[in-house]
């Protein structure tokens, strides 16, 4: 009998072969895909912070790039979580090596942008 018998064929699909994790490894793989939703979730409040507060601060131009690339950010982070999720629950299932984070330098060269973005805005604002 397969140690999987209890799994669902669409379970059994999703987390492919291998045998269930110890609980403490599935769950602390849960908590890492919930601060990455907190994190897409931040990115998102910060487009509709935009959006709502800035119209009058920010050139039309300038507010809609950065609105555009926060909710680009939180979008590719939110799939980039789920996608993780999935990758290290099966490297957890086959006790195979974990793969190494994509999001990370993502959302680092996404905040490097913002940041870059914001510069001459601020240095205007401050000099101007």
């Amino acid at each position: 009998m397969s140690s999987d018998h209890h799994y669902s064929a669409w379970e059994r699909w999703l987390l492919g072969p291998g045998k269930p994790p110890d609980p403490r490894f599935t769950l602390a793989n849960e908590r890492t895909f919930l601060a990455w939703l907190r994190t897409a979730l931040a990115l998102l409040g910060g487009a509709i912070a935009l959006e709502t507060f800035a119209a009058h601060a920010w050139p039309q131009s300038g507010r809609l790039a950065m609105e555009f690339a926060l909710l680009l950010a939180s979008l590719l982070v939110s799939l980039g979580a789920g996608w993780r999720w999935l990758v290290v629950e099966r490297a957890l299932r086959r006790d195979a090596p974990l793969p190494l984070p994509r999001l990370v330098p993502l959302l680092s060269v996404a905040c490097a942008l913002a940041c870059a973005a914001l510069v001459p805005l601020l240095w205007g604002h401050w000099h101007g």
